[in-house]
């Protein structure tokens, strides 16, 4: 069960069925259960833990999610792409411009809005890791291995810049003592893997207080778990026999966990985030009407796909940085489209900027719901044509019509 919830395409599909499920149940006869359910609080309050079950997921279970998505960016810093500052530098300035284009045209849509409506300007600058690799898995069969390569890079560098936004504007009655103190069990967490200890019975009590800390705070608590994946070492120290004697503790730990994110924490935070109420037809259009949510789906759609797409160019352009050799533009386009697609935070951060169950919440998740469909089945179209034309290069490539053993490509004059 573990391996089959490591493959990307099944942790999209869970995803995806989570999403579905919320959305249906929502608009049900039965959608008043789902709010009950959604809105029943438990744990201690001593703690400030009295918390809503879609507070838990959202602030809970997703630090699952960011402590693997912390190790898999550790790694591509430290032993992977991001390692070599030339070969990263093409992702790293993408998903840079690919947060900049949205925001500019979700600022640019609700520059007249009011009512707080700028608050959301961050709503669409994320892509989602989970989705965006499922998708590209599906539709790739011929398609070039770098290309993975660079949404990956792209996407786990987005969720650093995301997790940043997160931290830094999206913090409310920031308490500095508790930050300070939470601290000390991080360093302690710190300590022992770097030490090499993986004894669960030490470390998971370390990262529950760290975290309770962290969100006790009034930083989001999410960011506790990067910072704790941040302090888990990625290569095998010389007593261990060094990087050639195999995969480091990150790498461990990333295996480990990646099913718990992928096959319950991502999927249990979408079933409660996602259901909104349309309320028809007309509700959706009612929802499409509020210029937030046509900033979010035009920014998801068209900002990701310019702000990615542009500043790649024109990093490849005017530096010495340099596409990789087995892909073409068309290629890249395609990629910055389906980067589009934007789910988990940008409805993560939907909550924070409007809180959660709002009105305004309502709409911004029609909004991301709509334009990451959007996004995905326009790259779905660019990305499957180029597919084909990939499958048929290879075809040419294998074929050997006379049966003698070698390829006819290689005996033409």
């Amino acid at each position: 069960m573990t391996e089959v919830l490591r493959r990307e395409t099944v942790g999209g599909a869970l995803l995806l069925l989570a999403t579905v499920v919320a959305l249906v149940w929502a608009n049900s006869p039965w959608s008043e259960t789902y709010g009950q359910v959604r809105d029943f609080r438990f744990g201690p309050e001593q703690l400030h833990l009295d918390l809503s079950v879609g507070s838990w997921a959202a602030d809970g279970l997703l630090a699952i999610f960011f402590f693997v998505a912390g190790l898999e960016l550790k790694r591509e810093f430290v032993a992977g792409d991001l390692r070599d500052r030339r070969k990263a530098a093409l992702p790293v300035v993408a998903a840079l411009g690919g947060m900049i284009g949205p925001a500019l045209i979700f600022v640019a849509v609700n520059a007249t809005t009011g009512s707080g409506a700028l608050q959301g300007w961050a709503i669409p600058t994320a892509t989602d890791i989970a989705f965006a690799l499922a998708v590209l898995a599906v539709i790739s069969t011929h398609l070039p291995a770098a290309l993975r390569t660079f949404l990956l890079t792209l996407a786990v560098v987005d969720d650093l810049f995301a997790i940043t936004i997160i931290a830094i504007f999206y913090t409310r009655d920031l308490q500095p003592l508790l930050l300070l103190v939470a601290l000390v069990p991080l360093a302690a967490f710190g300590l022992l893997v770097q030490r090499r200890v993986r004894s669960w019975w030490a470390l998971v009590p370390l990262a529950l207080v760290t975290w309770t800390l962290v969100h006790a705070s009034g930083v989001h608590a999410t960011v506790a778990g990067v910072l704790l994946a941040f302090t888990v070492p990625v290569m095998r120290s010389q007593a261990a026999g060094g990087p050639e004697a195999g995969p480091g503790m990150a790498e461990h730990f990333e295996h480990r966990l990646r099913p718990l994110s992928s096959g319950l924490a991502v999927p249990v935070f979408a079933l409660f985030a996602a259901g909104v109420t349309v309320g028809g037809l007309n509700g959706f259009v009612e929802a499409l009407s509020d210029r937030v949510a046509i900033g979010i789906v035009v920014g998801l759609v068209v900002g990701k796909a310019v702000g990615i797409f542009g500043s790649t160019y024109l990093m490849a352009r005017f530096t010495r940085a340099s596409l990789d050799r087995h892909l073409r533009w068309i290629d890249v386009f395609g990629l910055s489209v389906l980067a589009g697609i934007g789910f988990t935070v940008s409805l993560l951060i939907g909550e924070l900027a409007f809180g959660s169950g709002s009105t305004r919440d309502e709409h911004v998740k029609v909004g991301v719901l709509t334009g990451s469909v959007l996004a995905a089945l326009i790259a779905a179209v660019i990305l499957r044509t180029r597919n084909r034309a990939y499958r048929r290069a290879c075809e040419e490539e294998e074929a050997d019509d006379d049966h003698d053993g070698t390829p006819d490509v290689y005996q033409r004059s």
